[in-house]
């Protein structure tokens, strides 16, 4: 379990590293409205480009939410087993993803599921 601890630090200090040195990426790009109500071939691709930025942040973002949720469940001894069916999460799946809330059955279920 100090393994998994260690790992999710690790990854969570990498995400904060990486969020902070591209937030200037994903500020808003100003586009030139001098044509005509047309967007020149290059603000269009600023703005393609800070869309994925952003995009990119939210995820990052995500991940650190989901590994803060990974060790609060390490310090109450649930990390580990599944948050639907309460059985155990296979080892190679929380190997894969540390931060896996549910078994690989329940995961499908919910994917399935409207």
């Amino acid at each position: 379990m100090e393994d998994m601890r260690e790992r999710l630090l690790v990854l969570r200090a990498e995400l904060e590293a990486v969020l902070a040195t591209g937030s200037e990426s994903s500020q808003t790009v100003e586009l030139d409205q001098s044509r005509v109500g047309r967007l020149s071939r290059m603000d269009a691709m600023q703005a393609q480009a800070q869309a994925m930025s952003q995009e990119s942040g939210r995820r990052r973002e995500q991940t650190l939410r989901d590994i803060t949720a990974a060790l609060a469940r390490i310090d109450s001894g649930d990390f580990g087993f599944c948050r639907v069916c309460e059985e155990p999460i296979s080892p190679k799946r929380l190997d894969f993803d540390p931060t896996a809330q549910m078994c690989i059955d329940c995961a499908n279920k919910a994917e399935r599921s409207p």
